[in-house]
């Protein structure tokens, strides 16, 4: 049931291409990808059917989404230089942490911590903003816990903590 409930958010996320940015049918699928994302892992571990299968399914949803998002949202807003510079500084710290955790053991290593998880609720709220309040504001709160949170993760990697998930 979990696993459908992603797919859920797959095909909401790919819905999203042909409906207009911002308009309440955008809303309404985005609200719903929203919800799938956070009641897949609660019905997961409330059945018993947590898995590494749903674990790297959601991972991949996740990213869908982010992808038509940016593919939507970004042809339609004004992102400051510094806030540019700044995504591209947490992307790195990113991509160094996956290489680090597939070197340090052999697999893809992706940590589910509680402040990923805030920068993830961080990250779903910030299009549903966008039209209240001023990007360069909200931008610089969202980078500044993703920037902890791509830190922290990393330090958990390198510590070998990467069974840390939650």
């Amino acid at each position: 049931m979990a696993n459908i409930i992603t797919g859920v958010r797959i095909v909401c996320s790919i819905a999203l291409l042909f409906v207009p940015v911002f308009s309440t049918a955008f809303y309404a699928l985005y609200i719903a990808a929203g919800v799938s994302d956070m009641v897949d892992g609660i019905v997961a571990r409330k059945t018993g059917t947590a898995s590494e299968f749903g674990s790297k399914l959601d991972t991949a949803a996740d990213f869908v989404l982010v992808i038509v998002c940016l593919i939507k949202i970004l042809p339609v807003i004004n992102i400051p230089m510094w806030l540019i510079i700044w995504i591209i500084v947490i992307a790195a710290i990113k991509v160094i942490n996956l290489v680090s955790g597939y070197v340090m053991r052999n697999e893809l290593v992706v940590l589910h911590t509680v402040m990923n998880k805030v920068t993830g609720m961080l990250l779903f709220v910030l299009p549903l903003t966008l039209t209240l309040i001023d990007l360069k504001y909200s931008g610089a709160v969202v980078s500044a816990v993703a920037t902890f949170a791509a830190i922290q993760e990393g330090h958990y990697i390198r510590a070998s903590n990467c069974n840390m998930t939650y």
